[in-house]
């Protein structure tokens, strides 16, 4: 198995170039960003381990141009960074995996073959369905390249809709997904804000199926 470690602590570079050899993998290393980038475009890796504050262009931007490439190379990000935040903008930028700094090498290593059994599925950071568009990432929402302002509910209900686009969805799984649990939601919530909905992207891509529920036209 061949891993990219882009690190530009040199130490720290070397020691995880030497402990991945010694597990049997082939590992390249790379200093910065744009170098990082470079070798994941040519391809040929199972892997990445990637450092967020690296010279030239950040891991988060690194991640974000692989997926707008659509390469779907698995990447572990490996950080001094330990906020909350930190670790879900990681994740929602594309990364498969957030490892904070000080780590466990045993951790790593369990972590990193982890994402080597899943290997890399098509599983694309931006929802698209049509000319409907959804970055997670950036909680951006486009149609037709043009933006489309949504509240917190509404965004909500529709990321999850397009998550299962071109299916039923039930009233029952919407309020179980989309609703906080411990509030009294009014029974009419859904059917409300399905309504927000079709007016801002439009009333042809969101279905009511009766007596079943709600599907998002794919």
């Amino acid at each position: 198995m061949r891993v990219l470690v882009v690190e530009d602590e040199v130490r720290l570079a070397d020691a995880l170039r030497r402990g991945l050899q010694e597990e049997g993998f082939v590992v390249d290393v790379a200093a910065t960003g744009p170098a990082g980038l470079e070798l994941a475009r040519r391809g040929g890796y199972d892997a990445m381990i990637l450092d967020v504050m690296l010279p030239g262009l950040s891991g988060y931007r690194v991640v974000r141009q692989l997926r707008a490439e659509r390469n779907w190379l698995p990447v572990l990000i490996l950080s001094a960074k330990d906020g909350e935040y930190d670790q879900a903008d990681g994740l929602d930028c594309g990364a498969d995996d957030y490892l904070t700094k000080p780590f466990s090498y045993v951790v790593l290593l369990a972590r990193l073959r982890a994402l080597l059994r899943r290997g890399a599925p098509q599983r694309p950071a931006v929802l698209t369905a049509g000319d409907l568009s959804l970055d997670p990432a950036r909680r951006r929402v486009t149609r037709a390249d043009a933006e489309v302002a949504l509240t917190a509910r509404e965004y909500a209900l529709l990321e999850y809709l397009m998550r299962r686009a071109g299916e039923v969805v039930s009233k029952i799984e919407l309020l179980d997904h989309v609703w906080d649990a411990s509030v009294d939601t009014a029974p009419n919530a859904v059917e409300v804000y399905i309504g927000y909905l079709r007016r801002k992207v439009g009333r042809d891509r969101l279905e009511t199926i009766r007596g079943a529920g709600y599907r998002l036209v794919p």
